[in-house]
Parts: structure tokens; sequence; C-alpha cells
């Protein structure tokens, strides 16, 4: 019994010398929305090709597996159909980018369209304030990025 304080000392100084871990982080999202150009040069225009190609939205595949993205989706927080890109086939590869732009275009393996044409009411993200939301094909929220701002062009939102 001589040695159970002895003993209970060494056992709370040890517990006291352990090195405490910071909370985990948070996980990041499997697709991210990594940046929102919003605000595309020459804007407000006559919602010409060029400039609806110069608003756009990226986002990446945060893991170390390609993901089959068919029946994702991207929008912006319109309730609107028309303000829903829908993946088809496509699968963007294990640490990959792919910017997903609002107007027409040859889609590839770094760039998809969404196809929007008809002057200024064809641009999908505001000029001051909006958010992007990424779902699994599920409908489950993976992502969300938010501005709020004039000042600037962009948003990055990693």
């Amino acid at each position: 019994m001589r040695f159970f304080p002895l003993a209970l000392s060494a056992a709370a100084l040890a517990v006291a010398i352990v090195p405490v871990a910071p909370a985990q982080a948070a996980a990041l999202p499997v697709i991210q929305i990594t940046k929102i150009y919003y605000n595309s040069p020459g804007s407000p225009d006559n919602g010409a090709n060029v400039s609806l190609n110069g608003e756009w939205a990226q986002l990446k595949n945060t893991t170390r597996k390609a993901i089959n993205l068919r029946g994702w989706t991207l929008r912006d927080k319109t309730k609107a159909a028309d303000h829903v890109y829908m993946f088809g086939a496509f699968t963007l590869g294990a640490g990959k980018t792919v910017t997903v732009r609002t107007g027409k275009g040859k889609d590839t393996a770094t760039t998809r369209h969404w196809g929007r044409a008809g002057g200024t009411f064809a641009y999908i993200w505001n000029q001051t304030s909006d958010a992007g939301f990424v779902r699994d094909p599920l409908g489950k929220l993976v992502d969300s990025c938010s501005y709020n701002s004039s000042r600037v062009a962009w948003v990055d939102c990693r």
C-alpha cells in the first residue's frame, strides 16, 4: 500500500504530459466547390456566349479515386429548374478539377458547359450575392459556397 500514492501520482503525471490532439478538422467534401467566377469580364452586357462562358464554377474531386458524376447537380440558390446543371456521363479523376461554364461549348475532361443562351437572362450566378450547391445523385448536399460582394468578380470557396 505504501507505493499506491506514488503509482497514482505517476499515472496522473503521465496523463498530464500526454499531448492533447486538437479537434479534428472537418473532412473535405468528396466533391468541393473551389471557386465561383460570378462577374464575367465585360458584364453586364448582352449575354454573348463569350461572356456567359466567363462565368463559371470549379469543382474538385478531393479523394484519391475517380468519381462518376452522372446524376450529380450544381445549382445556385434560385429555385428555377433551368438553374440546375446535371452531369451526364462524366468521371472526375482523383484530385482533378472540372470547370462548369454557363454558356455553350465543347465539353472536355476539364470543362463542361451549362449550354445557356438568350441574353442577360441566361446568366446563372448573381453579380452581388448568391450560393452554389453540389448534390449527389440521391439529392444529398455534398458542398456549398456563398458570396455577398460586388467588389470582386469571384469567390474562393476553399
